[in-house]
């Protein structure tokens, strides 16, 4: 492959790299990164999004849902906008590039325009959205399901681990909790998300960058299985209620059915026991389930099984089983015509244009209920993510970058 890479691009990749760096440095927990939604962190993170903006000459705010906005006007005021970005929260313990990677390429492509004065016949809006990751409570995409005009109506009432309302959060962060479910970007003709890959096609495929065809579903799940709790020494193994040992052999059950269907996967992400004593059974388990497919009806079959195994399971085991849904997603088709804009862009890089699906959720699906939308993949190493050892190299960092602003450019907003 000949890259047809500008000096100028090269510099714009290797200034988004350093401010992807800075931006780690907005972290609740010192020595690693952890930028929950509506955090201290996550606001410090915000304001400095918002500073930057203003460096460009782009005036940014922070909306009702506690997304970070901002506007580089076409040359016609009120013109359709074309929305780049993705989210600046992060789950705990997290590399740099998740989210931040698309939020700041976003502002650096509007910096870019704004160096020049070039007006496009669409305005660009940029966001940094709030809460993808639902890493703090339990709902997910609340930032950019609130610009679609689709906020969950119970979010608001929900409690961190802390006691901390949603709502209360919310406000302190900036936001506006009594406006947030009215809000809805009725201005945006399409959007586009920059994000890395997740995975590892692209590394095993040699290529720098892929357009994602397709976001699988997702469904994610709340179990509790209440059972007695009761002394570890005198109460006998067969009288026994134990609510971890019926989740212990439910997270096998669910295993073994993700493992007899391809391209479906099940993660137990999160386990809770109470009361937590090394020398009491245990009365109550609590768990996530987090279940994706690219078929829906796939999914749903999936679910009705784990549903049916996890009620079976818990007879047997004379606990009783309750079931939330906390989340729900439909797979998601890219816009066409993002996606052959995308691959002009690329292949004007000299690179091949890699179709691929994102078996990670995102923004880009609850923007795509309401407008066009579709998704530019960056190769990260090992497909590691959720993790400090995510990384991306600077020349993949510059070509996404690349990409993404020749595809502005070149976009027509229908």
């Amino acid at each position: 492959m000949t890259l047809s890479l500008s000096d100028a691009e090269r510099a714009a990749g290797a200034r988004l790299m350093a401010r992807l760096d800075a931006f780690a440095a907005f972290t609740d927990e010192p020595g690693r990164l952890t930028r929950l939604s509506l955090s201290p962190a996550h606001k410090r993170a915000a304001a400095a999004f918002i500073g930057w903006c203003a460096e460009a000459g782009v005036a940014a705010r922070i909306d009702a849902a506690g997304n970070v906005v901002a506007r580089w006007e076409g040359r016609t005021a009120g013109a359709p906008a074309l929305m780049l970005g993705s989210h600046i929260d992060t789950v705990r313990d997290a590399g740099r590039y998740d989210g931040n990677y698309g939020a700041l390429a976003a502002l650096a492509v509007v910096e870019e325009l704004a160096a020049r004065g070039e007006r496009l016949d669409h305005a660009v809006e940029i966001v940094a959205f709030g809460d993808e990751e639902g890493a703090r409570y339990r709902t997910t995409l609340t930032g950019s399901r609130a610009l679609a005009g689709d906020y969950p109506e119970d979010a608001l009432g929900q409690k961190d681990a802390s006691g901390v309302l949603m709502r209360d959060a919310l406000a302190a962060f900036g936001g506006d909790p009594n406006r947030v479910t009215t809000l809805r970007a009725d201005h945006v003709a399409a959007f586009v998300e920059a994000h890395i890959e997740q995975g590892p096609v692209l590394e095993a495929d040699g290529l720098p960058l892929g357009i994602v065809s397709a976001i699988n579903g997702a469904t994610r799940l709340e179990v509790g299985l209440d059972g007695v709790a009761g002394h570890a020494g005198t109460t006998p193994m067969l009288l026994r209620r134990d609510a971890f040992a019926a989740a212990a052999e439910i997270a096998l059950a669910i295993e073994r059915r993700a493992r007899t269907e391809a391209d479906l996967v099940a993660t137990i992400g999160r386990m809770e026991v109470w009361p937590g004593a090394a020398n009491v059974i245990p009365g109550h388990a609590q768990f996530s389930v987090d279940l994706r497919a690219p078929l829906d009806a796939r999914r749903e079959a999936a679910f009705a099984g784990i549903r049916a195994s996890i009620d079976a399971i818990a007879r047997q085991r004379g606990v009783t089983a309750t079931v939330a849904i906390i989340h729900e997603a439909a797979a998601f088709t890219c816009d066409p015509r993002i996606v052959a804009g995308l691959t002009k862009a690329i292949e004007s890089l000299g690179l091949p244009a890699r179709l691929l699906p994102s078996g990670a959720g995102h923004d880009t699906m609850a923007i795509g209920r309401f407008r066009p939308a579709g998704m530019l993949f960056v190769r990260c190493k090992g497909g590691i993510s959720h993790n400090p050892l995510e990384s991306i190299t600077l020349e993949d960092c510059a070509l996404g970058l690349a990409a993404l602003s020749r595809f502005v450019r070149a976009f027509e907003v229908a």
